[in-house]
């Protein structure tokens, strides 16, 4: 069971497990992980599970899809070189240890 360290913008972290397969952004909602809204459940359609990928593992991830980036786009908070949505990051049993970072705002 991979386990998200989940950073807030205070610094605060908090580890969550997840299930392989899953993506982020549910063991993100499945922990009640402040800062997380995931307002579309999942679907790619709202940039509501807005994170930072800490650099160290952007290259473990897939590509973003076309549509994944066009969405990041309409992110509220500021979109970086590591922005992902957690919805679209499925977890692998490599990606033990994920380490991703909550936006000021979503």
């Amino acid at each position: 069971m991979p386990e998200i360290e989940f950073v807030a913008v205070d610094g605060t972290r908090r580890r969550i497990p997840g299930d392989v397969g899953d993506s982020v952004m549910i063991a993100a909602t499945e922990g009640r992980v402040p800062g997380i809204l995931a307002r579309c459940g999942g679907s790619c359609r709202c940039a509501t599970c807005h994170v930072y990928v800490a650099a160290e593992w952007v290259s473990a991830l897939p590509p973003m899809s076309p549509y994944e980036d066009e969405m990041l786009d309409a992110a509220e908070a500021e979109r970086r070189a590591t922005s992902r949505l957690s919805c679209q990051i499925t977890l692998t049993a490599a990606m033990d240890g994920i380490v991703v970072h909550v936006p000021e705002r979503q």
